[in-house]
C-alpha cells in the first residue's frame, strides 16, 4: 500500500465531489422544508442537519470499520478497524481509491451515510418527535446502513457475488425508500385532514433545494469513479440526461393519465431520474441514460399513483421516488451496462439474476429491520406525535427554545 502514489488531479476532483455531496444535505433540507406544511419547516430541515452531527460521530467511532473494515463472514466489517480514524491517513488504499488519500475516501463515504436517513424524513413528516428521530438515526445507521454498505461496497457477500451499485442506488436510495415504507405503515396516517396534508410551505424553497440537489448529484455520481477519468465524465453525462428525460416523461405520463400536473411534478420527476440513474451512472453510456430516464419517469410515477390508491401516507413520496427509483435503476445496471465499465466480465444472465436478487434482499432487509426498530422504540418510549402537535405544527414542539 505504501507503493501507491497520490494523483493530485484525482484528489482535487474528489475534494470537489465530496463538497458537492455535502451540499446535498442542506439542499434536501430546503427541498423537504419547502414541500412540508408551514409549521413543520424548521422541524424537517432540522432533521437533516441533526444527521450531520450524529452520523459523523458514529462514522468515526466504528461506523467506517463496520462498513469498510476487514470482512467478517461476508456480513459486516471489523468495527475495530479504523476506530477513531486509526490508519485513515493521507496514504492511498489499494481497494478504496488507489490514487487519492484514504482520508478522502473516508470523507466522501461519510457524506453518503449522512444524507441517507434524512431522505426518509419526507415520508413520515409530522409524525415523529425529536427523541424518536435521534434513536432512528442511531439504530438505522447501525443495523441497516453499515451492514448493507459492507455487503455491496466493503467486500461483503453481495460484492463477492458480483453485485454492482455505482453510486448508491441500492445502498442509499433503496434502503431509505423501503425503510420509509416501513415507517409509513408502522406510524400510520397523519391525524390532520387530508386536504391539509399537501399544503406546501414554499415552492420557491423547494425549487432552490431541488437545484442544490441537482448540483450535488453530479458529485454524488461522478465521484463514484474515485478518480477524474472517462468513467467520471460518463457518470456526469448520464446523470443529467436521465434527469431531463425522467422529468419530461413524468409530466407526459401524468397528462396521459388524465391527472394533470403541477410545479411539484417538475421537481419530483427530475429527482426520480436522479435516484434511478445513480446505481447505473458510471456503468452505462449517456445514450442508454435516455432509456433509464424514460423508465424512471414511468415506474416512479406509477409507484406514486399506486401509493395513493393504497392510501399510504408517504408525505413527500420517498418510497415511490427514491425506493422504487433506486430499486429499478439497480436492475437496469444489468440491462444497459457495458463490459468496459464493469469490474470483470460477468455472464449477462447471472449478472441480471444477482442484481435482481440482491436488490430484493436489500429492500426486504431495510423494510424488516426498520419495522423491528420502530416496534422496539414504540414499546419502550414515545416517538410519535399527538394529534394536537400535528395540527399545531411540530416547529412549536420539536425544538425546546424560548423563541418557539
Amino acid at each position: 500500500m505504501n507503493n501507491l502514489s497520490i494523483n493530485m488531479g484525482d484528489t482535487a476532483f474528489m475534494v470537489l465531489c465530496t463538497a458537492m455531496v455535502c451540499l446535498m444535505t442542506p439542499g434536501l433540507a430546503f427541498f423537504y422544508g419547502g414541500l412540508a406544511r408551514k409549521n413543520n419547516i424548521l422541524t424537517i430541515m432540522g432533521q437533516s442537519f441533526i444527521s450531520v452531527g450524529i452520523t459523523t460521530i458514529m462514522w468515526i467511532f466504528g461506523g467506517f470499520g463496520l462498513s469498510f473494515g476487514r470482512d467478517i463472514g461476508g456480513v459486516i466489517g471489523n468495527p475495530s478497524d479504523y476506530f477513531l480514524m486509526n490508519k485513515v491517513t493521507s496514504i492511498p488504499n489499494l481497494f478504496h481509491g488507489s490514487t487519492i488519500p484514504f482520508l478522502m475516501f473516508f470523507l466522501y463515504q461519510l457524506m453518503f451515510v449522512i444524507i441517507t436517513v434524512p431522505l426518509m424524513t419526507g415520508a413520515f413528516a409530522g409524525r415523529m418527535n425529536l427523541k424518536g428521530y435521534i434513536f432512528l438515526v442511531i439504530l438505522w445507521n447501525l443495523f441497516v446502513y453499515f451492514p448493507v454498505c459492507h455487503w455491496i461496497w466493503g467486500g461483503g457477500i453481495l460484492n463477492q457475488l458480483g453485485f454492482r451499485d455505482f453510486a448508491g442506488g441500492t445502498v442509499i436510495h433503496t434502503t431509505a425508500g423501503f425503510g420509509s415504507l416501513a415507517c409509513i405503515i408502522r406510524l400510520g396516517q397523519r391525524k390532520i385532514p387530508i386536504d391539509q396534508r399537501s399544503r406546501h410551505s414554499s415552492l420557491m424553497a423547494a425549487a432552490i433545494g431541488t437545484g442544490l440537489l441537482w448540483f450535488g448529484w453530479f458529485g454524488f455520481n461522478s465521484g463514484g469513479a474515485l478518480r477524474a477519468d472517462y468513467q467520471a465524465v460518463n457518470a456526469f453525462g448520464s446523470t443529467f440526461v436521465a434527469l431531463a428525460f425522467a422529468m419530461i416523461t413524468w409530466l407526459i405520463f401524468a397528462k396521459v393519465k388524465g391527472n394533470g400536473f403541477d410545479f411539484v411534478d417538475l421537481l419530483t420527476g427530475s429527482v426520480a431520474g436522479l435516484a434511478t440513474i445513480t446505481p447505473c451512472a458510471g456503468y452505462i453510456e449517456p445514450t442508454s441514460a435516455i432509456l433509464v430516464g424514460i423508465i424512471a419517469g414511468i415506474v416512479c410515477y406509477v409507484a406514486v399513483d399506486f401509493r395513493k390508491k393504497k392510501h399510504w401516507d408517504d408525505a413527500l413520496d420517498v418510497w415511490g421516488v427514491h425506493g422504487m427509483g433506486g430499486f429499478t435503476g439497480t436492475i437496469l445496471v444489468a440491462v444497459f451496462a457495458t463490459n468496459s465499465h464493469l469490474l470483470g466480465n460477468l455472464n449477462s444472465w447471472y449478472f441480471l439474476g444477482i442484481q435482481i436478487i440482491g436488490v430484493i434482499l436489500v429492500a426486504a432487509y431495510a423494510y424488516l429491520i426498520t419495522t423491528v426498530i420502530l416496534n422496539v422504540l414504540m414499546r419502550y418510549t414515545t416517538i410519535t406525535t399527538t394529534k394536537e402537535e400535528q395540527e399545531e405544527g411540530l416547529d412549536f414542539t420539536f425544538f425546546d427554545n424560548e423563541n418557539k
